[in-house]
């Protein structure tokens, strides 16, 4: 069971979603020292998230399957706009001080409304911890917590690596477009899922 979870866990949190996408522009756009709230915001905020659905959220969606629904457009609707944000953030200043990055409470309050997090967490309970058991779910998040650190870590560093491609105004604006348009795509498998 363990090894098939931290494959689930892995696969899940570092294939491409909207976690990943803001954490790459970020790294880009902020560098890395400046992401670690916002990397430690998703991994701590999805792991809680995880951990909460397991021990009672989950049993609240199945009696009331319009509260998923609402959540899920609540989390599409800020998604957009957080693209937008994307797609129009400044080029920072020398300094580095331009603009700024997701801080540790908005990483974790955003687990929230992010439906790929959403589906990951309902799937996960559901396959390995089915009878919701406390030693069970709390497994599960906290393999969750593991793999979610190398991964968030990893999206952050890859987009610090473009840092250097992006180093023209022009550049920059193309990627922070290109980020903002991948964000988008993110959701399609969700509105489709609808």
């Amino acid at each position: 069971m363990l090894t098939g979870l931290a494959l689930f866990a892995l696969v899940s949190s570092i294939t491409p979603g909207p976690n990943n996408m803001m954490l790459m522009a970020s790294g880009a756009n902020f560098g890395f020292r400046r992401t670690i709230p916002h990397m430690m915001g998703v991994v701590l905020g999805f792991t809680l998230m995880v951990a909460l659905v397991g021990v009672g959220l989950m049993g609240a969606f199945q009696a009331l399957p319009w509260l998923h629904d609402l959540l899920t457009w609540a989390g599409i609707a800020y998604l957009l706009w957080l693209a937008w944000k994307i797609a129009h953030a400044a080029m920072p200043d020398a300094t580095g001080a331009g603009g700024r990055p997701f801080g540790f409470l908005q990483a974790c309050a955003f687990q929230w409304v992010n439906p790929k997090g959403w589906q990951m967490a309902l799937t996960a309970i559901t396959l390995y911890a089915p009878d919701r058991a406390l030693w069970a779910v709390l497994l599960v998040a906290g393999c969750f917590g593991v793999v979610n650190l190398p991964s968030v870590m990893a999206w952050t560093f890859l987009g610090l690596r473009l840092r250097r491609i992006l180093s023209s105004t022009r550049r920059l604006v193309i990627f922070n477009y290109s980020m903002a348009v991948l964000l988008v795509a993110s959701l399609l498998p969700v509105v489709y899922g609808l």
